[in-house]
């Protein structure tokens, strides 16, 4: 399996997910944002940053970026899109993911190791992960609390397509183990389709034990199992 991991000016993440990435055999190549071509069966992964500086609102430049066309064509035909910490802001720009990231309720930029309880285990990402478990996943964000109207995250919890939970490592979720105020300590979305995540906690920064945990080579793992890849 081979992904694209796509940079827009701003993007200081897509080493990292390169990396990741490799650690679980999956080759990448990256993508410009300028750039508009995407091979059909490629993992698109957009990673975290500040595109564009983080002008207007978080990703609400990056979202008019001529990848994103493909972007848009791509999780329509099916393909697999993961967006990450900005690249969820984007996702949410482009309106192929609901709801919106705004300020940290504490109204401070956090960095620090958080864990995160799957919720759906249907999806190509989570398909292979222990719902009675948090999985460690740092975060690094000032805009990444989740905020969407009432319909909307009914719609979300009544669908299943949660992907993720802010908790504890013994699979609870609870008020305190919310890192900056999301509703219903959402950490991720799915789109209807289940091919499209966004998420704001870094799998790709608990990628090996020298950075302290290796639980984000999970996603890694259950896309590869999603398309028969034996792992």
């Amino acid at each position: 399996m081979r992904a694209a991991v796509l940079v827009f000016p701003g993007t200081w993440s897509d080493n990292d997910c390169v990396w990741a990435l490799s650690q679980v055999g999956i080759e990448s190549r990256k993508v410009w944002h300028r750039e508009t071509h995407l091979e059909p069966d490629e993992l698109v992964v957009l990673p975290g940053g500040f595109s564009y500086g983080d002008y207007l609102r978080t990703g609400a430049i990056a979202r008019f970026a001529p990848i994103m066309e493909s972007v848009q064509r791509h999780a329509e035909a099916g393909g697999l899109v993961i967006g990450i910490c900005n690249g969820f802001q984007i996702l949410c720009e482009a309106h192929l993911l609901p709801g919106v990231l705004m300020r940290n309720e504490s109204l401070q930029f956090r960095c620090t190791d958080t864990y995160c309880v799957p919720v759906n285990t249907t999806s190509p990402f989570t398909r292979g992960l222990d719902t009675s478990r948090g999985y460690l996943f740092p975060i690094s964000h000032g805009e990444g609390r989740y905020v969407a109207d009432e319909a909307t995250l009914r719609m979300l919890e009544d669908t299943d397509r949660v992907a993720f939970r802010y908790g504890t490592a013994d699979g609870r979720v609870t008020p305190e183990a919310n890192p900056n105020g999301s509703m219903n300590n959402i950490a991720g979305i799915l789109n209807e389709r289940g091919n499209v995540l966004g998420m704001m906690p870094h799998p790709e920064r608990a990628c090996e034990p020298l950075l302290g945990h290796d639980d984000g080579n999970a996603i890694w793992r259950s896309v590869l199992a999603s398309v028969g890849v034996r792992v």
